[in-house]
């Protein structure tokens, strides 16, 4: 009875120990949300490398399931780690990553490129000028000289004044102190009272830099428009509110060539801060931020027409995979049958195929 109890226990257990030996065989495929390169659309992962991966993986006879992570550092430590298989998305290959793990040959290449806000005649134009930041410079600029105008009449209210009341006195001295502003003199309004001369004194010479703040605050906004023209380096983007993702090579690419920039933790917050115009150029991937103005930016952002580094992106490995070679010959099976060519042109356009 005990020998027909432990058999029939070996019945039950075994189909776990099946399941158990079919996952052992799965490969664990780490990835990060980066359109077109992969993505989840109607709660399919898709995008041209999770594409090609799954023409290598077919090719090969291989089962895999797919793990997405929330940013590309703790992608690429899965890999390191060895908790996943292997890592694909449009991971930039590159000597310090290679010093941590393995790369396949390259399966896309690409470049570090500037998305700036597009031109688009007096209406972008206007938007640009009245940014948050100008507006509350003006908003500040005339609670000043309000201010500023109700002190003078303060002064001079026992000599001659600009209204009985402080009512009927703002305006007045508001209009006042803003032709002071403007004009760095009197004209037929001089203070009569000594301390009234003293403290127009003081305006007179502290209009040259206010004036002079905001032009330069004026002008910086304005010329927005005209950035892309004048990027033909990338240092050209030196005090400018550049962003990137962090870990990325974009960021380190910046930090060799001492460009300062905001570091967003993933490229939604990166390009949310874009669309808010906290930033005047994002550095990234330039088919990354291409396929971005393509189908997010409403028109309202354009790519600077120039690659200022030129990557190369694989699919990451742990040191020493048995896999490298397998894919490596696949790879290049894929681009010889025109499989390859066929999926990029499906992402990318025959242009960009072509290149």
């Amino acid at each position: 009875m005990r020998r027909v109890i432990l058999f029939l226990l070996f019945l039950v257990t075994l189909p776990a120990q099946a399941q158990d030996g079919a996952r052992s065989d799965e490969l664990v495929v780490a990835t990060v949300t980066r359109a077109p390169f992969s993505m989840v659309v109607d709660g399919v992962d898709t995008g041209f490398s999770l594409q090609l991966w799954g023409q290598i993986a077919d090719e090969l006879g291989l089962q895999y399931r797919i793990d997405r992570y929330g940013t590309f550092p703790e992608m690429l430590t899965a890999v390191e780690e060895g908790r996943a298989n292997l890592a694909v998305a449009n991971i930039s290959i590159n000597s310090e990553r290679e010093t941590r793990m393995d790369f396949t040959q390259p399966i896309f290449t690409a470049g570090v490129q500037v998305m700036v806000p597009s031109e688009g005649g007096v209406g972008t134009m206007l938007r640009t000028a009245l940014s948050p930041r100008l507006i509350g410079l003006l908003l500040a600029g005339f609670l000043g000289l309000l201010l500023l105008g109700m002190a003078m009449w303060l002064f001079e209210r026992r000599v001659r004044t600009f209204g009985e009341t402080p009512g009927k006195a703002a305006f007045p001295a508001f209009w006042w102190a803003l032709n002071v502003l403007i004009s760095g003199d009197y004209k037929e309004d001089t203070p009569a009272s000594p301390l009234g001369r003293i403290f127009g004194t003081l305006m007179i010479v502290a209009s040259l830099f206010v004036v002079s703040l905001f032009v330069a605050n004026l002008t910086a906004n304005l010329t927005l428009e005209a950035i892309g023209r004048d990027v033909q380096r990338i240092t050209d983007l030196d005090g400018r509110r550049v962003g990137t993702t962090v870990g990325s090579t974009t960021a380190g690419y910046l930090d060799l060539r001492g460009v300062g920039y905001r570091a967003f933790d993933d490229l939604d917050a990166l390009l949310d801060a874009f669309e808010r115009r906290d930033l005047d150029a994002v550095a990234f991937d330039g088919p990354i931020l291409a396929y971005y103005i393509e189908t997010r930016s409403d028109g309202r952002a354009r790519l600077i027409d120039r690659v200022f580094q030129r990557e190369y992106y694989g699919i990451a490995l742990p040191t020493n995979s048995a896999l490298r070679e397998p894919i490596n010959r696949t790879l290049l099976r894929l681009e010889e049958d025109g499989t390859y060519v066929d999926l990029q042109r499906e992402w990318f356009g025959a242009g960009f195929a072509a290149r």
